[in-house]
This record gives structure tokens, C-alpha cells and sequence, in this order.
């Protein structure tokens, strides 16, 4: 009889070890946010991984039953939430940081920053100023940022050494920049860094032009053109001053995006930032169009830009993420759960009513709905079969994490980028125990010591 029971077992072991498909990776939870269309939260989940994808999520019973795999991590204490998204930024200013705070938009550009980057910004610059930036990212769960900036091959290399995911735009300006003298050289740097980063597993490059005030209407449409000849999103700053939207009123009789719309710039797929002085007229301009729109309240607050109508441009079906913006002078840091914090209690203050923007809505903007934004929520933003692989894993037991009542407020109110756990991008394990595995640390201070003593060298010099 024990023989017959033993061979019984057996029997069942093997049928069921027969029946569960193979997978490279399971992960298991405690919490399990997966931002898919019905905001399932799974508790004692799992998360089946093949390659880069995720093949299927839900209850750990059940994932471990149907898969089987070698590699495994558990986190019988942690939340894991999709990777963040860093919705606009401009990476190597890492290496401004602090530069020049305190002062309007236009100070800051004109007498700082623009001096400062025809000095010091070269391709080394952006790339270990990118690097520094990555790492800051993927230590706080930042997944993937949508940058513009100077030699944007050199953002796209230093994002694909760290592992980080970006959408990579390469600025086109009216004036001479420290990559291009001419809007017409800018798009030719554009172009092939279109054509050599076309199909990337991590990198998907943009056209960026900086803005409606910054080129004319001779560039933004070749730069849509552009973009349009190699389907890549055009990336641009939008009505983000009250001194932009009086000034370009003045000068074509009609508001920034009421002139980008009559040009055909939102025809195909935009990323618009900022959007702080978007008026309900630009927003119905907006509305069914392939455009994103990014918010950055901590940029805006600092800069004193005002506060941009989320609200307003959700309710229209306008999808709106999250962004840091640069990190000098406009920030200085890449913490996305600041932005959803800021973010909600921003439209709190400022409508005079607490349930403006919910902790939820916030969340959203960080993961799925800034996705949606990118027009990248088939790939990225949510938890879901199919989906790349980037999850990040927060501790709950953090004093900062318990007791836990509701799980969105204390994702936006109560934690912050130092819960940040383990970090996973298209299936591979970047941070662990807060650690970056692949460990820059000492060269990353090196190196951006060595940056602040030319860049510091460069402003004293006439």
C-alpha cells in the first residue's frame, strides 16, 4: 500500500511537472500592483517571465502551477508596482545640477545655462552626465525617461550601459548648439541617429525640436517630417511660460498650440511638455489628436511657471504622465515619487478641493496613463502578459510603509525613492537590495567631480 501511495505521488509529480510550460523567471510577491485595465491588485502573486516579456500574472497557486523555472525571486515582504516612467527630462544637466537656482525660466536659459553648455557640453559630457542621471533613476524606480538634449547618441549609449529604457530625442534649435551649428545640421544628427537606433530593445529615437519660440515654422516642419518618415515621436516644450503664450500670441495672433496645430504639428505622434498655460481652447485643440502631454510639478513650481490644467486635459481624454524635467534649476532631482506627490496635492491647493487629483490618478500618471502618453502602453506601464518585463519591488516594511490602509495613498503619499528594493528592465535585474549591480558608484564620482571642475572653470573665464 505505501508503495502504491509513493508511486501515486510520484505519478502526479511528474504530470504536473509535464504541464507547466517553461520560464526563464518567476517572481513572487507579497502585493502585486499591476495597473491593467481593471486596477487588479493580486496578493501572494506571481509573475511568470520568458526573455524580455512577461508571460502571465496572478495568484502564485496559480503561476506556479502552470510554469516552471529555475530562477526565481520572492519578496514575501514587498510591493511590486510596473516600473515608473520619467515622462520628460533632460538627462546630462545632472551635471548642472545646482548651477543656477532661483531664478525665472529665461534668466536661467539665457545667462546660465545656454552659456554653460557651449562650453562644457562635448559627448563625454552626455554620456557620464546621462549615466549619473540613470542611476539616480533606477535607484528611486524610475524604469524609463524620455530625454532631449545635445548628442543624443551618447544619452542613448550611456542609457543602454546602465540598462535603463529611454525614448532619446535629439534637440533641433534655431541657433548654434554645442552638437549643430544649424537647424538643417541638427536634423541630418537627427536622422541617422534615427536610422541607428532604429529597432532597439531599449531605445527608441525621437525628434525633438525645443520648442515653438526656439525654431521656426521652416524647421518644426521638417522636423514632423522627419519624424513622420521614420515613425518616431516628435518630442517639444509647449506653452510651459506666461511669457511664451503672450509672447508667441503676439507674433502669430494665435497661442502656441493653436500655431503648432495650423502648422500640422499634432497630426501624428507629439510628446508635449509642461503645458502649464494651455488654455480649454488648446485643449479641445488637443483633444483626439495622437498627443501626450507631460506634467512637471516640481519644475513649474520652482521655476514659478504656474500650474498646469491636469485636470482639465484628463477629463478630454487627453492623457497626461509625469515628469522631473531637467535637474538644474528646474528640480535637481529625477524622484518620480515626488512628482506624484507633488502632482496631487498641486491641484489640491490650487482647486481648493483634496479629492482634485486622487493618490490613484497619481499613480497612474507614473505608470500606465504616462505610458498612454508616450504611446507606449502595448509595451510598457502596467503589469500584464506580453508586456516588457519592468517591475520594481518597494519594501513594505519600511517604517514609512506600516500600517498600510490604502494601498495608493501610501504609494504617492508615504513612500519614497529610498524604498525602492529591486529593479527589473526588459527581464533583467538591474538594482538589488537597493544596490546597482552593475556598480559605477566610485567612477560616477570621480568623474562628476572632475565635470564641476571645468564647468565652474568654464564660467569664470569671459
Amino acid at each position: 500500500m505505501r508503495l502504491f501511495h509513493v508511486s501515486l505521488w510520484l505519478l502526479l509529480f511528474l504530470s504536473s511537472s509535464l504541464r507547466a510550460a517553461p520560464a526563464d523567471i518567476l517572481v513572487r510577491a507579497k502585493t502585486i500592483v499591476t495597473m491593467d485595465a481593471a486596477r487588479r491588485v493580486i496578493e501572494d502573486g506571481a509573475i511568470a517571465i520568458a526573455g524580455s516579456r512577461i508571460l502571465a500574472i496572478g495568484p502564485r497557486a496559480e503561476i506556479e502551477a502552470a510554469y516552471k523555472a529555475e530562477r526565481a525571486f520572492d519578496y514575501p515582504e514587498g510591493i511590486l508596482i510596473p516600473g515608473l516612467l520619467n515622462g520628460h527630462t533632460h538627462a546630462p544637466m545632472s551635471l548642472f545640477r545646482g548651477l543656477a537656482d532661483d531664478r525665472t525660466l529665461e534668466d536661467w536659459l539665457q545667462n546660465f545655462i545656454f552659456p554653460a553648455e557651449a562650453r562644457n557640453v562635448t559627448p563625454q559630457f552626455v554620456y557620464w552626465g546621462t549615466r549619473l542621471a540613470a542611476a539616480e533613476m533606477l535607484l528611486s524606480g524610475t524604469t524609463l525617461f524620455v530625454d532631449m538634449y545635445y548628442f543624443e547618441e551618447e544619452v542613448a549609449r550611456a542609457a543602454t550601459d546602465a540598462g535603463i529604457r529611454a525614448v532619446a530625442g535629439q534637440t533641433v534649435i534655431q541657433f548654434p548648439a554645442p552638437d549643430a551649428k544649424t537647424p538643417r545640421e541638427a536634423l541630418a544628427r537627427a536622422e541617422a541617429f534615427l536610422k541607428q537606433y532604429a529597432g532597439h530593445p531599449l531605445v527608441v529615437a525621437a525628434v525633438a525640436p525645443h520648442a515653438l519660440y526656439t525654431n521656426d515654422e521652416a524647421t518644426l516642419r521638417a522636423c514632423r517630417a522627419l519624424a513622420d518618415r521614420y515613425d518616431a515621436p516628435l518630442l517639444i516644450h509647449l506653452s510651459e511660460t506666461q511669457k511664451e503664450q503672450t509672447e508667441m500670441h503676439a507674433r502669430y495672433g494665435k497661442t502656441p498650440a493653436a500655431v503648432l496645430n495650423a502648422w500640422g504639428m499634432f497630426e501624428k505622434p507629439l510628446i508635449a511638455a509642461h503645458g502649464v498655460w494651455l488654455s480649454n481652447a488648446d485643449l479641445d485643440l488637443l483633444r483626439n489628436k495622437p498627443v501626450g502631454l507631460i506634467h512637471n510639478p516640481g519644475s513649474n513650481m520652482m521655476l514659478a511657471s504656474g500650474v498646469a490644467p491636469v485636470g482639465a486635459a484628463r477629463e478630454r481624454g487627453i492623457p497626461v504622465g509625469l515628469g522631473t524635467d531637467g535637474p538644474a534649476g528646474s528640480n535637481n532631482d529625477f524622484n518620480l515619487f515626488e512628482e506624484m506627490d507633488l502632482a496631487a496635492k498641486l491641484q489640491k491647493v490650487t482647486h481648493k478641493d483634496p479629492a482634485a487629483l486622487s493618490a490613484r490618478d497619481a499613480f497612474a500618471m507614473a505608470t500606465i496613463e504616462g505610458a498612454r502618453a508616450l504611446g507606449m502602453e502595448k509595451e510598457i506601464g502596467s503589469l500584464e502578459p506580453g508586456k516588457r518585463a519592468d517591475w520594481v519591488v518597494l519594501d513594505a516594511t519600511a517604517f514609512n510603509a506600516i500600517p498600510l490602509y490604502d494601498l495608493y495613498s501610501q504609494l504617492v503619499y508615504a513612500f519614497k525613492g529610498a524604498n525602492v528594493r529591486d529593479v527589473m528592465v526588459n527581464g533583467v535585474l538591474l538594482v538589488q537590495n537597493g544596490k546597482l549591480l552593475n556598480d559605477v558608484h566610485a567612477e560616477l564620482l570621480r568623474k562628476a567631480r572632475e565635470f564641476r571642475q571645468t564647468v565652474q572653470s568654464s564660467l569664470q573665464r569671459k
